[in-house]
């Protein structure tokens, strides 16, 4: 079974509580508050592993969830940080928010990546203690995690793909010329997962060739098979087009050409401008005639054309030298750049939930995890990014809450990490 689509959810950590705690030891007196802060919730990690080649495991377990820190303790003890959620993927996978289908990651290289961020623990009440508030008795909360769906894609990483309809050779043609070993029979549909191969050209040289599952007309709208793949040719740095020059199904090699090409087109325009190189297969079934017909026709189109007999491997060699050649002059492989994260202007959006609560003259503002986004653009050194703050919370209905708690001028107003003295 090949899987290279899979949706899952994706819950971080939470931060732990700061605690609430006064010093007490004998022979001290006013030993005053000692409450620790909260550990910080474990990240959601994604890194590649080269054992996995499918997204199958994620057909199973859609659900994953990060642990929690640990609340603060007595004494200044600060909480346990959670251990990160780390999930392995098959390289080459694309991680998109499902909801906007944003790039997130592109996990191809060694790199980890952190999709879901932990939340910061909360501070402990001795973070609270002033000259005028030596008994606090309040802590702050820990931050809630992040939590989104997110679609993975699996996108193979090869240098050379192979395109073209069903059984007109491909698999064939990647078992003579790399040590991949793919089955080969003589019915439509032979392959139903791609097949990397390494291509060996010599000590330090190498490229890597897929075997794309055949294509049918009308694929790039989701016709047949080739719809499933056809995602793993976008990587590729260029195409090889194999054809059936004897045309011993009762098709047109041109006509497949051109066809294939077409659904090509349809599913990315981009893959119409990736080099390609038509390699007619199966020469020993055709006339001589035949082979220079097509080599006229498509070297007139302006491609570089190889006729070949896979099974014998006549004509690979100069392909596969060939194909070296120009991927010394193509630019890597594609890796998808992550897309940031739009700013969401609260300042026009609905009414958002939250809470006040008032403790010890300090009120806060809690269960607004949204307001998490808003903290994150604003800038405490720019008097703009200040103004936008204060609309989120005039906007939000925030300080209309606050005065109806019965907050002053000069009272303390805690959101998150973030606390600063109210002015009407």
């Amino acid at each position: 079974m090949f899987v290279d689509v899979a949706k899952i959810h994706l819950k971080a950590g939470n931060g732990g509580n700061g605690a609430v705690s006064f010093h007490r030891e004998k022979y001290v007196a006013a030993g005053g508050p000692d409450g620790g802060d909260g550990g910080r919730g474990g990240d959601i990690i994604f890194k590649v592993d080269d054992n996995l080649s499918t997204l199958a495991d994620f057909r199973y377990k859609r659900k994953y969830s990060a642990e929690n820190g640990q609340n603060g303790g007595a004494s200044r003890c600060t909480g346990k940080s959670a251990p990160d959620l780390v999930i392995s993927v098959p390289r080459g996978t694309v991680v998109k928010e499902a909801e906007t289908d944003r790039i997130i990651a592109d996990v191809s290289d060694d790199e980890e990546y952190i999709i879901a961020k932990g939340g910061n623990g909360g501070w402990g009440n001795m973070h609270f203690a002033t000259s005028t508030r030596q008994v606090p008795r309040f802590a702050k909360n820990g931050n809630p995690g992040e939590e989104l769906d997110v679609v993975l894609e699996l996108k193979l990483l090869a240098d050379v793909g192979l395109i073209g309809f069903p059984n007109v050779g491909k698999s064939t043609l990647v078992s003579v010329v790399s040590e991949a070993k793919p089955k080969i029979a003589n019915y439509h549909f032979t392959t139903l997962t791609p097949v990397l191969g390494v291509v060996r050209m010599g000590e330090g040289s190498s490229f890597v060739m897929a075997d794309i599952p055949g294509l049918i007309e009308g694929a790039g709208k989701g016709v047949g098979l080739g719809h499933e793949f056809l995602r793993h040719v976008e990587r590729c740095r260029m195409l090889l087009h194999v054809l059936d020059a004897s045309g011993s199904e009762g098709r047109d090699p041109i006509d497949d050409f051109n066809k294939i090409n077409k659904e090509l087109a349809v599913f990315s325009p981009e893959l119409k401008e990736r080099p390609q190189v038509v390699v007619a297969n199966k020469c020993d079934l055709c006339s001589d005639d035949d082979v220079e017909k097509l080599r006229d026709y498509f070297e007139g189109k302006g491609y570089k054309f190889f006729p070949i007999m896979a099974p014998i491997a006549e004509g690979t060699k100069e392909l596969i030298n060939y194909v070296a050649a120009l991927l010394s002059k193509l630019p890597p492989v594609i890796k998808y750049e992550a897309q940031p994260k739009p700013r969401v202007d609260y300042t026009v959006k609905a009414k958002r939930t939250f809470n006040i609560r008032k403790c010890d003259g300090v009120f806060f503002v809690e269960d607004a995890p949204w307001l998490l986004d808003v903290m994150n653009t604003v800038n405490p050194d720019d008097f703009e990014s200040l103004q936008y703050f204060e609309r989120v919370l005039r906007s939000s209905g925030i300080i209309d809450a606050l005065r109806n708690a019965g907050i002053h001028e000069g009272d303390t107003v805690s959101v998150y990490d973030v606390e600063f003295d109210f002015v009407d």
